[in-house]
């Protein structure tokens, strides 16, 4: 069981305590305006997806972390790893993604906890290359892409929604020589 601490999150796998939580954050429409249609996720489908990165981990060795606040043990959202399916072209890849619900946006956790991941990707699991996938429009996504070290590199129409997105990328190469890496 992969874990990993930084100083303010502890990034764990998944747990059924997780699921309403996690649903909550699911259920906000302003935390799922940028992701697919923009529309709600309930408990079933939360639980599904819960289940698929589960499932993600015991196949691929990585997937989506749980997110929790050291200081409380409350439940932020997610990060990590995942195959993005939903973008064909991309494909071979191994996205970094992120969702965090609206109570901890704008405090640097989900930098803090992608760069964790990010870092997981290529230093454990030795990843060549990591992609991360935002809807044209999301600014606040793109800045954590940015400080991430991640370069825009194509901008497509993701197909399961028609609308369009960014791909960002970082190779294994661009992550060992930034600058400020080994501090």
């Amino acid at each position: 069981m992969v874990t990993l601490e930084t100083p303010r999150l502890i990034l764990r796998r998944w747990c059924e305590a997780d699921v309403a939580p996690m649903a909550a954050v699911n259920a906000d429409p302003e935390v799922m305006r940028w992701i697919g249609d923009g529309s709600v996720r309930d408990e079933q489908q939360t639980r599904g997806g819960v289940q698929a990165s589960e499932s993600e981990w015991e196949s691929q060795g990585f997937g989506l972390f749980a997110v929790e606040i050291r200081s409380t043990g409350e439940l932020a959202g997610f990060t990590g790893l995942s195959v993005p399916h939903f973008l064909p072209e991309v494909l071979p890849a191994v996205e970094i993604g992120w969702r965090l619900g609206r109570s901890h946006w704008g405090q640097g956790l989900a930098t803090e906890a992608a760069a964790a991941a990010v870092r997981f990707g290529f230093e454990e699991r030795g990843l060549e290359r990591i992609v991360s996938i935002t809807q044209v429009g999301n600014d606040a996504s793109e800045r954590i892409m940015t400080k991430l070290g991640m370069r825009a590199v194509r901008e497509t129409v993701d197909p399961t929604c028609g609308r369009r997105v960014r791909v960002f990328e970082l190779s294994s190469e661009q992550y060992a020589n930034a600058p400020g890496r080994h501090t």
